[in-house]
């Protein structure tokens, strides 16, 4: 049986995935990041990044190694205004040259959000308008992304691997193993500003009319879309469905 190119070059993309994997299994994340920015994808490469809780870590590493590597903001216009400040405050305190802030297209809102409530009424697809689409065009001049998704943080990530094969491009997950002793370390010995809402039980922060505080023995991102199925705002589930919401 001849498989379709596409199935073909996923395939291949996967492959090359796994040996990554496995080339830089146990090494340190700068040194993943370094090999990556410097060498495996040269100029094809950025770092998305929510500016949340978390995301100093990975924004002050590839600062250190390149200022100028690309690093991509998805503003959906739903963000807390503390995160807005955070970021604008990392910006400045790490010297970060190519901070890419992309939105939703205006035509996508109107036809689909109108009256800016479909999060209520259809998350996936609040999502899928807010984050989704605008990512996808943000990454295209790219081979490699970097996220900095953790196993530890929920069940549906305990599966991850350092290198992962999607669409058309490779994600990195240089935080893959880290726990939360690793991160507060590498706050504290870096002396690393935390974000204005981690103080107050925010442990992961997403759009602010879906993240809550997160409670006494609950997951790091109990507090998105709390009440509800929802674990992921879609940037990272390949081929979903969105369902179009009516009315």
């Amino acid at each position: 049986m001849v498989l379709p190119v596409e199935t073909t070059s996923r395939m291949e993309l996967q492959r090359r995935a796994q040996a990554l994997s496995l080339r830089f299994e146990g090494a340190d994340a700068s040194v993943v990041l370094k090999a990556a920015l410097t060498e495996l994808f040269v100029g094809r490469i950025g770092l998305v990044s929510s500016f949340g809780t978390e995301a100093a870590i990975l924004l002050h590493m590839v600062s250190r190694i390149d200022p100028y590597a690309p690093v991509v903001f998805l503003d959906t216009w739903k963000h807390f205004a503390e995160t807005l400040a955070y970021r604008d405050q990392l910006i400045e305190r790490f010297g970060l040259c190519n901070v890419q802030i992309v939105t939703p297209r205006p035509a996508q809102l109107e036809a689909d959000d109108p009256d800016g409530d479909l999060h209520a009424r259809n998350a996936d697809l609040c999502c899928h308008v807010r984050k989704t689409l605008p990512m996808l065009s943000a990454l295209r001049p790219f081979d490699c992304w970097i996220t900095g998704r953790k196993r530890h943080q929920a069940r549906t990530r305990a599966g991850m691997q350092l290198f992962e094969g999607e669409e058309r491009r490779l994600k990195l997950n240089p935080l893959i193993d880290w726990s939360a002793d690793d991160i507060a370390a590498y706050f504290r010995e870096n002396d690393l500003p935390e974000h204005p809402l981690k103080s107050a039980g925010y442990l992961s922060v997403g759009c602010l009319p879906c993240t809550r505080a997160v409670k006494p023995g609950e997951d790091a991102r109990a507090g998105r879309w709390a009440g509800t199925d929802k674990t992921e705002c879609g940037i990272h589930i390949v081929d979903g469905k969105i369902a179009r919401a009516v009315g």
